[in-house]
This record gives C-alpha cells, sequence and structure tokens, in this order.
C-alpha cells in the first residue's frame, strides 16, 4: 500500500490538470445544444481509463453514452473475486446565470485550495478520485484486491432515464457485492461522512379550476369564488403549527429513528445562528420535537415549490382568475410509499376541496426513500477507510435530497449503495462558482485506496 499512497502523492500536480481538461468539457444534460459535448466527454473519460490501465468502452443509449470501465481480471477467466461497482456522472447542471460567475464555469480556475468550475464537484472531481486511486495500483503493480467496475453515466442531472434499462440488459455484468458512490458531501474536512440513508419524494401539481374565464373583480367579485384564494386556503391546513403534516395517514409507515441515529447525528457540526445566516432567514422552523439536523435529513416534508394565478406584469390588472395552480414536494423517509402518500395526499385534498372551484391533481414523480444499515460489515469498512485517510473519526449523515439511481442499484443488481461524498457544504452544487476543495480531492483518492483492502476484507 505504501507505493499506493506515494504515487499518489508524487502525482497531485498531474491529476489536478486532468481535473481541469475534465471541467472544461461543457456537458450539461438539460440542454440539447450540448449533445456533442457529452459525446466527447464521454470519449475522454473512456481514452482516460484506457490509459490507467483499464478495459473501457462507451454505451450508447436513447439518451446521452455510458461509459463502462473495468479492471483486467473482471473480465478474464481468473477466478472470482469480490467485485464492486463504482457509479459517477460527467454530465453536470446548466450553468445559468453566467453573470453571477467570478469566472466562466468552462475554464477551470485555482484560488488557494479550491478548483472552480462547473462540474468540479459535482460530479467531475468525486468520480475522478477513485479512478485516480485505481491508477495508483495498477501503475505501481499493487495487488488490486477486489474487481471494479466503473459506470459512469451523462443524464444524472435529467433523471438518470436510461441507466435503470441499461443495469437491466447488463445485469450479469454488473454483479456485485456493493456500488460505491461519491455523489454527496460532508460537514468538514474534520468530519468525513458516510451518507447511509436518503429520503424520496413525492411529486404533485395541484390546479384548481374556477370560471371559464378571467372575470372583472368589480362586476363579478362576489359571486363567484376565487380560485388563487381557495388554493391558499386549502394549502394553509396541509400543515398544522407544529410543522407536521396535516394528511391523514402521512406518518403511519415512518421509521422512527434509533437512539443510536440520533446519538451520531448529535455529534454533527452545527450552529443555529450561522446556519440561519447561510439560509437568510430570522428565525428557523421545523417540525416540532426535532432538531434541525434531523428535520432536514430524516424527517418527511410537505413544500410548496411554487405558486402561479391570475396576472403576473406591471402594474394591475383586476381580474378573478379563471385557476390557480400548485407545485408540490414531499419528502419522505424510510418506510414511506411515494405511491401510497400520493393516494394520502389525493384523498385529502378532495375533502378539503370547497364545491365551488374544481379540484385537479397531478402526480408527476416519485422515488423510494433509501437505507442501509450503518452498522454492517461493508458500512464499517467505509468507515475505516475514511478515518485512514482523512484522520478524523467519520460521521453518519442521512441526507435529505433523493438520488433515485441507488434505488434501480438495489432493485436490479440487488446490491447496497456506500455512499462517500466529499464535496464540502460551500462548493456551490447547481449554483455559480462552483469549487472542489483540492485537500477533499485528495484524501478522496486516499480514501478509496484504503476502501478497496477494507471492503474485501470485509467479505471474507
Amino acid at each position: 500500500m505504501q507505493a499506493v499512497i506515494d504515487y499518489l502523492k508524487q502525482n497531485q500536480a498531474r491529476f489536478v490538470g486532468e481535473l481541469c481538461d475534465y471541467i472544461r468539457f461543457p456537458s450539461v444534460s438539460a440542454q440539447a445544444q450540448h449533445r456533442a459535448d457529452l459525446q466527447a466527454c464521454a470519449e475522454w473519460v473512456v481514452n482516460h481509463c484506457r490509459q490507467i490501465g483499464l478495459e473501457a468502452r462507451v454505451y450508447p443509449t436513447p439518451g446521452h453514452p455510458i461509459v463502462v470501465a473495468r479492471t483486467s481480471s473482471s473480465v478474464s477467466n481468473a477466478p472470482r473475486r469480490p467485485r464492486f461497482v463504482v457509479y459517477g456522472h460527467y454530465d453536470v447542471q446548466p450553468p445559468e446565470p453566467f453573470d453571477l460567475w467570478t469566472s466562466p464555469p468552462f475554464e477551470p480556475r485555482i484560488e488557494g485550495r479550491s478548483l472552480f468550475g462547473r462540474g468540479a464537484c459535482d460530479n467531475k472531481g468525486q468520480n475522478l478520485a477513485h479512478l485516480k486511486a485505481v491508477e495508483a495500483y495498477l501503475k505501481t503493480g499493487t495487488d488490486l484486491p477486489c474487481d471494479l467496475t466503473f459506470v459512469i453515466e451523462g443524464e444524472e442531472e435529467v433523471g438518470s432515464g436510461s441507466l435503470a434499462a441499461f443495469l437491466r440488459e447488463h445485469q450479469a455484468d454488473l454483479a456485485c457485492e456493493a456500488v460505491v458512490i461519491s455523489d454527496t458531501g460532508m460537514p468538514s474536512p474534520k468530519h468525513p461522512a458516510l451518507t447511509y440513508a436518503l429520503r424520496g419524494i413525492a411529486a404533485f401539481e395541484i390546479l384548481l379550476h374556477g370560471p371559464a374565464r378571467d372575470l372583472h373583480s368589480g362586476i363579478f367579485g362576489g359571486t363567484v369564488d376565487n380560485p388563487a384564494m381557495a388554493l391558499c386556503q386549502l394549502l394553509a391546513k396541509l400543515r398544522d403549527k407544529n410543522g407536521r403534516v396535516a394528511v391523514p395517514g402521512f406518518y403511519d409507515d415512518v421509521q422512527p429513528l434509533s437512539a443510536y441515529e440520533r446519538k451520531e447525528m448529535a455529534r454533527l457540526p452545527f450552529k443555529e445562528t450561522e446556519y440561519r445566516k447561510l439560509l437568510g432567514v430570522p428565525k428557523l422552523f421545523g417540525e416540532r420535537g426535532y432538531t434541525p439536523i434531523e428535520q432536514r435529513s430524516a424527517r418527511p416534508t410537505f413544500e410548496i415549490n411554487g405558486l402561479t394565478s391570475g396576472y403576473q406584469g406591471e402594474g394591475s390588472k383586476t381580474i378573478i382568475p379563471a385557476w390557480a395552480r400548485a407545485k408540490i414536494t414531499a419528502r419522505l423517509v424510510p418506510n414511506q410509499d411515494p405511491a401510497r402518500i400520493a393516494r394520502l395526499v389525493q384523498r385529502h385534498l378532495k375533502s378539503l376541496c370547497p364545491p365551488t372551484v374544481k379540484l385537479e391533481v397531478q402526480v408527476t414523480r416519485g422515488a423510494d426513500p433509501y437505507l442501509v444499515s450503518p452498522t454492517g460489515p461493508q458500512a464499517q469498512a467505509a468507515l475505516r477507510a475514511l478515518k485512514a485517510a482523512f484522520g478524523f473519526d467519520p460521521v453518519l449523515l442521512r441526507e435529505g435530497g433523493s438520488i433515485p439511481i441507488v434505488n434501480d442499484f438495489k432493485k436490479c443488481l440487488r446490491a447496497d449503495s456506500l455512499m462517500l461524498g466529499l464535496a464540502l457544504p460551500d462548493d456551490n452544487a447547481h449554483s455559480p462558482n462552483e469549487k472542489f476543495n483540492l485537500d477533499c480531492f485528495a484524501k478522496g483518492q486516499l480514501m478509496s485506496a484504503f476502501l478497496w483492502q477494507e471492503l474485501a476484507a470485509a467479505k471474507k
């Protein structure tokens, strides 16, 4: 292992330069004009994998290509060893608004120990860290104690539309003991983290229809219900003063936090004043009886994402609008079922809707929550690798967001995902001036190098 560690230390400058090359591709999956850029980026990844000693190819999909790279023993007739899949994505979020960037988003800039550029932390820097660890093994002739397959896709930022079908088609080739994902984060370099749970999601659009057309509010006002007012009154009944969702049955299947989990969450660094300052709010609000960390990661929510109705232009227009619309997302926790939550919400909305307007509810998407035991042998192996690389006791995280692909891995490959994020809270993923901490990049490579030793030993 010392040869691997030395190789990583000696080649950091080159690794950073290669990450800059990776970032220069404007691989924006949401924008059709970048389709050729995504293809070019996928080909760069394949060529890079081949240069470091992996067998790699590009797989076309109905969307953007998927790159698969393997250690050579995983495609030979050698005795079967423990196998793991490393997942990442080469596509990035749209960089707009450009005027809020200090430097062009696809022209990497280093300032101190930060590398700025779209995709730096989400997810190019994080998946490249794993590739560099494997390079260190292969280039130094150090025995890699397991077989690895990298799956790096180009549609994560638009919902991974092609991935599930790809996993089903290549299920046998991708069989593994676990999936390793570095597409999350950690609280600080002194708090490396294993994310062991994700919230799921159920998304809705609520539409209230009123009069057949917009009406003059002076001539007709007072004789018909206003859909915008009715929608606001309806939505106000969906949350109580204690921050609990007021949909009957909403909490029935919620798996409560264990004493161990609450103790681990209490270890996380958190200062309410700094958190309020970061968010720009005068006071926090959340479900009574839970800490802010628990509220934002381990409890379900019901949020209004958008409201629209009537005239939105300059000046006034005295109307009763014909309709009002709201976009809603509920974040779900283990063991909540998105389909069941959708039925409960629809039923409750119908019971609340007044007869003066017509209700229409559309369920737009859903994703299951995810949970892997933080005390299992693979999770414990990951925690040991984190400590060896970062030099600090790692923490356990529940992520408040949703990563639907982990459920695809579970369903298709019957493998749990170990989420070992390297991004910091201020790395601005999805925002202008996205960056990646170069110390996290380097220590992430060490973590990956230690991880394969730990996981292979845990399998025995």
